[in-house]
């Protein structure tokens, strides 16, 4: 008798309570003010999504300065720098700021480290939105850190009164590893109060470390500008199980599948359930048709809509303050 095929499905996957949140804000904005409600940058780094709000009359623009003077703004859930907000105030824009909590915390430490007079040694990725914001806080004392390489490379004395941040959405073994190297080289070196990584990120980073240690493949449901799902696919590849990242059904390679007799599957933080939902009928089809579940953590933490913005009634005209 051939054994069947399976899935195992991750629990928790997908959108985190920071997304939710951000699709929220937009939402919203378009029932309260209706459409045009331009975003700066993608709301979240989901192309599925953004094309979906795109269709509902949002408006995605790469800078402040693309939106007309006076028009309703929201500011994506990567975070944004001080002159962003400065530059549209001289624009009058309506800003709605969707920044993920998480990442403000991490505003929040860069500020206070800057005034405690600090170098702050930000780990991450240069090239990302919530590095870039993050960076903006205190430009004129903020590194950035890539990798182990760049500290050994940084022109600092040991001395050096630093404190280091990170981008929330690493892996924890990435930082700890760079974090090592710091303490190793400095001996004035604070970090922040807690940990930077966010909740969401490091749930499905455990959940893909399970699902490698039970299935022959890992695919992970997200698109290829997202960080977090980038990271679980790294993690299930750390994990000495073949990992891939799929945008969306039709970019699954069957070709991957040959020899594998169970599949796990989940997704990043900001990948829709319907995606997962397709993928997983795709899989049935080509008979990988029993499902089964690995629950590693339960998540229920929600952050609110902006309390003007949810009671606002629609045809209301945005708040100026």
């Amino acid at each position: 008798m051939t054994e069947r095929k399976s899935v195992v499905l991750a629990e928790p996957r997908g959108f985190c309570a920071g997304v939710r949140r951000a699709i929220a804000i937009v939402e919203r904005a378009l029932e309260v003010y209706g459409p045009p409600v331009y975003v700066r940058k993608e709301i979240v780094h989901n192309h599925f999504v953004v094309r979906g709000l795109e269709s509902r009359g949002a408006r995605f623009v790469d800078s402040e300065d693309e939106v007309p003077e006076g028009a309703v703004c929201v500011f994506s859930a990567h975070g944004v720098a001080p002159a962003v907000h400065e530059a549209s105030a001289e624009r009058e824009l309506q800003v709605i700021d969707a920044t993920c909590p998480l990442v403000a915390k991490v505003h929040q430490e860069a500020r206070r480290f800057a005034r405690a007079d600090r170098t702050i040694l930000l780990i991450g990725h240069r090239d990302h939105e919530e590095v870039e914001g993050t960076y903006g806080e205190a430009p004129e004392r903020t590194l950035i850190v890539e990798s182990v390489e760049d500290v050994a490379a940084l022109d600092l004395p040991r001395d050096a009164t630093l404190s280091y941040l990170t981008q929330t959405t690493l892996t924890l073994d990435d930082t700890a590893e760079i974090i090592a190297a710091l303490h190793e080289r400095f001996d004035d070196l604070r970090g922040p109060a807690g940990d930077d990584i966010c909740y969401a990120s490091q749930n499905r980073q455990n959940a893909v470390k399970a699902l490698a240690r039970r299935t022959d493949l890992v695919l992970v449901v997200g698109s290829t500008n997202s960080s977090n799902s980038i990271r679980m696919v790294e993690v299930a590849h750390g994990a000495g199980v073949p990992a891939h990242l799929v945008p969306d059904v039709g970019e699954l390679d069957e070709r991957w599948l040959r020899g594998a007799r169970s599949v796990g599957v989940s997704a990043g933080a900001s990948a829709p359930e319907i995606l997962v939902d397709q993928l997983l009928e795709r899989l049935a089809a080509l008979g990988y048709d029993r499902v089964e579940f690995e629950t590693t953590a339960t998540e229920n933490v929600v952050f609110s809509v902006p309390a003007g913005l949810a009671a606002a009634p629609a045809g209301a005209r945005p708040d100026p303050s």
